[in-house]
């Protein structure tokens, strides 16, 4: 999504015409816009000056992250699927959205040129409102656009049924818009003449479907099926009374409640929906999504996991609408190096379920073992171990940090013996390491458990050039490899959305590129600490979680096991493994290169300092330290500037955090008793002490320790 254009005071920055903004009013059954004076009266002074203020933020956000235009893919490997990624990070939005669609609406037909001047004019859009009830009539959070004309369900049906501006754009020309939200506040629910709460038993549940249903086809509209804290009111192409329409419409007071699937689906929702006092809100709900779309081009989906493959999807569509020049029908096509459907997986990679898996094991035959580190074969050393204390630094974003520029088998693999080695190509390398030395306080690169692999093996391709390039492996004694037919940046429009986005909520939570070590460390102590007036923060931290859930379970989800939604083994292959996300080699690329990104980053580091971890759980790493202050690892600055490519401290991907610091002498305790030191690190604050039982409790559960949930 292009950033929004400077071109007003606080109230008109962003439209088309400075000190206008776009107007929407209800003409019959249609919903009409015109320009209107700004509400504010601004003056031209007035706007230089705010305009002056918005650069200066914009300049905050977007000074240390320029990438360059996305560079030619290869000949003989072309993407095209590519859409254009969204290179600076977006303003935080004002409370009117002014998004503007992402890119211009696709071609009716394969002649006609595409035309920029229709979205360009396009009037402003929300993908979410609130609507509330007050004693005056009822109130929407966004200005510029007219409430029901009624108090009755009739009349706020015939309202939905008007074409309101209530849509997410679409995130690619091949890709479709979504549908717009209606959050409805507690007076809302009353004034519809809803109940409190949702039905609990069928025949009431179905006699309150009937009702809204009767009141719906009274505007010539239509609801969904089943319903719910959740639900959808259409009017289909064709239909008398009004434009097509569909919009969603979540019951806010009802967000919790129903059946557990009901229940399941609506999570994200309540968790976006409670504000600081925990309270469901509807304006709350409004507003977040409404930066969520703006952050990311979607609405979110049921889990973080299925959002991550939602988003995908939107940024590289797999299908396109093409016009069958005979028929002048239009119909669905698979694009140029769409992920391919049907099971596709490969002996060695087809997950910890899959039958091909399975009869490996019983033959004992080497399986692909690229996961996260889970390392602490060493003890501390005599001189680690009479250092006070054990320092925990955890990499932020982990895989957001390579998954940009990685490689990944878009195209299925194919089986070759006696491959000729080639780093641009995605794929499974059978390959033998254990006569590769490697530093002994450092864990293995190319194995999770860090130890020397004991025999040859099955490795991604990431594992296998740094070994090449880092460790003299002669590529030559390669016999065997399953390689992509063709191999791209596949996950370069996802991983732009998403760090646009979390980078946007830690910079409203005072974490910027930029700060110094010290800096940084003491905006990081604080950054939770939120007044409870401040939705800004407030709505920051709730995404900045909610978006490292994504791109955590995104990952996780190219190996679905689906193990509650799909115990059986038949249904199982069919329903999940079947399906175009089911690639269990796409996430072991993605893990492979996190993993060899931080051996790299911790090797460096080594040579420089003489300090190395002495356990690791995924992408938290344990060093022995004299104080309980991260600051004694960092290499010593080059020109006043962090080391390129070591262990730095910043809320950038690829970069550390202070997670605690552990009494040494707890370690060698818990190490003695053969269990993981990196557990004591939820039972310890970064000055290295004792955290009370409910602190411990709520580190646990809050997600920031480790990217385990890719498992």
């Amino acid at each position: 999504m292009a950033d929004v254009p400077l071109g007003g005071c606080a109230a008109c920055s962003g439209s088309d015409r400075p000190g206008y903004v776009i107007h929407w009013f209800q003409v019959g059954d249609h919903m009409r816009s015109q320009y209107k004076r700004c509400p504010k009266q601004c003056t031209p002074q007035s706007r230089a000056e705010a305009i002056a203020r918005a650069k200066e933020r914009r300049a905050q956000q977007q000074a240390s992250e320029h990438p360059a235009p996305p560079t030619a893919v290869p000949a003989d490997a072309p993407d095209r699927t590519a859409a254009p990624v969204r290179h600076a990070a977006a303003p935080r939005p004002a409370p009117l959205y002014r998004g503007r669609p992402a890119v211009a609406a696709p071609r009716r037909t394969p002649s006609r040129p595409a035309s920029t001047s229709a979205s360009a004019q396009a009037p402003r859009r929300w993908p979410a409102i609130a609507l509330d009830a007050t004693a005056d009539g009822w109130t929407l959070d966004v200005d510029q656009m007219p409430p029901p004309a009624g108090p009755r369900l009739t009349d706020w049906m015939a309202w939905l049924g008007t074409g309101l501006p209530l849509r997410v754009d679409r995130a690619h020309a091949a890709g479709r818009a979504g549908d717009g939200m209606i959050c409805l506040t507690e007076a809302a629910v009353k004034a519809l003449g809803l109940p409190a709460a949702l039905p609990t038993t069928d025949k009431t549940l179905a006699k309150l479907r009937d009702k809204i249903a009767k009141a719906a086809a009274g505007a010539g509209m239509e609801i969904s099926d089943e319903l719910g804290p959740t639900f959808y009111a259409f009017r289909r192409k064709g239909s008398p009374g009004g434009p097509k329409t569909s919009v969603r419409i979540v019951v806010t007071p009802w967000l919790g409640q129903g059946s557990d699937k009901q229940q399941a689906t609506a999570a994200m929702t309540v968790q976006l929906a409670t504000n600081p006092d925990g309270q469901l809100d509807a304006t709350t709900l409004a507003r977040r999504i409404r930066t969520f779309v703006t952050d990311l081009g979607i609405t979110p989906g049921v889990t973080p996991a299925t959002t991550g493959m939602l988003l995908f999807d939107a940024v590289r569509p797999r299908t396109e609408w093409i016009e069958d020049p005979g028929t002048g029908e239009w119909k669905a096509q698979l694009r140029d190096g769409a992920l391919p459907a049907g099971d596709t997986t490969v002996p060695p990679a087809a997950g910890a379920r899959h039958p091909k898996t399975l009869d490996l094991l019983a033959k004992n035959e080497a399986l692909c073992e690229e996961e996260d580190y889970k390392w602490w074969a060493r003890h501390p050393t005599d001189d680690e171990a009479a250092l006070p204390y054990a320092v925990a630094v955890d990499v932020c974003a982990s895989y957001l940090s390579v998954t940009e520029s990685l490689r990944l088998p878009a195209g299925e693999l194919t089986y070759v013996t006696n491959p000729q080695w080639d780093a641009k190509t995605a794929g499974l390398w059978h390959c033998d390491f254990t006569t590769v030395e490697t530093e002994e306080l450092l864990p293995h690169p190319a194995t999770f458990h860090g130890r020397p692999p004991q025999g040859p093996g099955w490795y991604a391709t990431p594992t296998v050039a740094y070994m090449v390039t880092e460790y003299a492996f002669d590529p030559s004694t390669i016999t065997d490899a399953y390689l992509s037919t063709h191999t791209v940046p596949v996950l370069k429009e996802w991983t732009g959305r998403l760090r646009q986005g979390y980078k946007r909520a830690y910079s409203d939570l005072g974490l910027t590129d930029g700060l110094d070590p010290q800096e940084f460390l003491d905006a990081y102590a604080v950054h939770k600490q939120v007044d409870r007036d401040d939705t800004v923060r407030h709505d920051a931290l709730v995404l900045a979680t909610l978006y490292k859930n994504i791109y955590k379970g995104g990952i996780g989800k190219w190996a679905d096991s689906g193990r509650t939604s799909h115990p059986d083994d038949e249904a199982w292959l069919e329903k999940i493994v079947a399906s175009w996300s089911y690639r269990p080699e796409l996430r072991f690329h993605v893990i492979a290169a996190a993993r060899i990104a931080g051996h790299r980053r911790m090797r460096k580091t080594y040579r420089i300092t003489g300090k190395a971890p002495f356990a690791i759980n995924v992408d938290q790493a344990l060093y022995a330290a004299a104080s309980p202050s991260p600051l004694e690892l960092l290499p010593p600055h080059q020109n006043g500037k962090p080391v390129p490519g070591a262990l730095r401290l910043g809320i950038a991907p690829g970069s550390y955090k202070h997670e605690a610091s552990v009494p040494m002498s707890a370690v060698a305790d818990l190490m003695n008793n053969s269990e993981h030191p990196t557990r004591l690190t939820h039972d310890y604050a970064t000055d290295g002490t004792p955290l009370p039982g409910d602190t411990h409790r709520a580190r646990q559960d809050d997600g920031t320790q480790d990217e385990e949930g890719t498992r």
